[in-house]
């Protein structure tokens, strides 16, 4: 590493774990990933190396850039394992509260310029209080697919200072996002948005008004969705809609609360891409396609 190449790490190789590592090893950055598991780190290999191989071909990366994404990425076992001192570190393990404040305590030990959370419902201020230093800590909400939407969400919490947050813009800016600022409320500005239409989508199927395939179509061709929220809620998993439903209902009111036909397909392990079947069927070799 160069001393001018910026370094950062994503803890969590899950779905949204893979997407932030790709876009910042694209960008040059270098990149680390802590992920215990064997076999989602096998996994996450696969998942960089289909998105890189697809955007070369699509004339959308470079060779050196496909190099950065396919050999640049290192895996660490544990927090404990990164560098110190890096410019940027994301949290990006499941919407748990336990969860997440332990593994950000950890990551505050290794001393990160910026330490984030990759939240899209939980209170930003309340876990600050699991980092030494909160004037250095902020939400940073990516999107799924990350590689293919535009924006960044940056949450800031009462301690967060004006410097923190500037790089923090700095930082996904660098990566070709747009970036909007919002400050630490419940569901922020686009999971309230996303959410609550995401949530209609599935009830209006729960009583069948439509089809999935036409109630996204609706979206896609009347509102010029770049996806339906079917298919959307899918990529994202349905584990995880079902988590930020329940933490918004319980913020916001009824308006939020999961649709039965929502708890009993993660019930049932449909969980939406990565387990093969939610609201559509995606083939095992099926990998969301990278812009």
């Amino acid at each position: 590493m160069s001393q001018q190449q910026r370094a950062m790490a994503v803890v969590g190789g899950g779905t949204m774990g893979v997407g932030i590592a790709y876009v910042y090893a694209v960008a040059g950055w270098a990149t680390w990933v802590v992920e215990p598991d064997d076999g989602r780190t096998a996994v996450m290999r696969k998942t960089l190396s289909d998105a890189a191989q697809g955007g070369a071909k699509r004339g959308k990366l470079s060779a050196q850039q496909v190099a950065w994404v396919e050999q640049g990425v290192t895996r660490v076992a544990a927090v404990a394992d990164l560098p110190a001192g890096l410019d940027l570190v994301v949290e990006s393990v499941p919407e748990r509260l336990a969860l997440k404040q332990q593994v950000l305590a950890q990551v505050a030990a290794v001393d990160p310029r910026v330490i984030a959370t990759n939240t899209s419902a939980l209170s930003v201020n309340e876990l600050a209080g699991s980092v030494r230093d909160p004037s250095r800590f902020l939400g940073m909400h990516f999107f799924n697919p990350v590689w293919s939407l535009p924006m960044v969400e940056i949450i800031r919490g009462d301690q967060t200072s004006e410097a923190s947050l500037a790089l923090a813009r700095e930082f996904a800016e660098s990566t070709g996002k747009t970036t909007i600022t919002v400050r630490d409320v419940p569901g922020f500005a686009t999971s309230r948005l996303d959410l609550i239409a995401s949530l209609e989508a599935m009830r209006m199927l729960q009583d069948g008004v439509a089809s999935a395939e036409d109630i996204d179509r609706a979206m896609v061709v009347a509102y010029r969705h770049p996806m339906g929220p079917l298919r959307l809620s899918d990529i994202v998993g349905l584990d995880v809609r079902l988590d930020i439903a329940r933490n918004l209902r319980t913020a916001l009111g009824e308006r939020y609360a999961p649709p039965r036909i929502l708890e009993e397909m993660v019930a049932r392990g449909e969980l939406g891409h990565k387990s093969g079947k939610g609201f559509f069927d995606w083939p095992e070799a099926t990998t969301p396609i990278a812009s």
